[in-house]
C-alpha cells in the first residue's frame, strides 16, 4: 500500500469528520500496488444511509484529502442505499484495502 501512515490516518479522519462516523473507505487502484509508481489516490466511501448532496460531499472529500496530500489527485466513488452501482464499486471492493 502505497500512503503512508499518517496518510492513512489523515484519510480515515476527514472521512469521519465529512461524512460520518458510519462511513468507511477502501483505498483501490495503483496505490494498493507497491511495484508501481506515482498516481491519483483512489478510495470507495461506503455510507449505510442516504446521502442528499452526493456531487458536494464528493468534492469536499476530494478538495480536503488532495489538500492535506500535497495537492495529490485523489478520486471518490461513493456508495449509499439511494446511489446507483457500478461495476468500479465491486472492482474498489474486491480488489482494495479497507483503511
Amino acid at each position: 500500500m502505497r500512503i503512508t501512515p499518517i496518510q492513512h490516518q489523515t484519510i480515515k479522519k476527514i472521512i469521519t469528520e465529512l461524512a460520518g462516523e458510519e462511513a468507511s473507505v477502501i483505498l483501490f487502484g495503483s496505490r494498493i500496488d507497491d511495484s508501481k509508481l506515482g498516481g491519483d489516490v483512489d478510495l470507495l466511501v461506503e455510507l449505510p444511509n442516504v446521502v442528499d448532496s452526493p456531487a458536494w460531499l464528493i468534492a469536499r472529500l476530494s478538495a480536503r484529502i488532495s489538500r492535506s496530500m500535497e495537492g495529490r489527485q485523489v478520486d471518490i466513488r461513493l456508495t449509499s442505499p439511494n446511489l446507483l452501482k457500478f461495476p468500479i464499486h465491486e472492482h474498489a471492493k474486491s480488489t482494495g484495502i479497507r483503511l
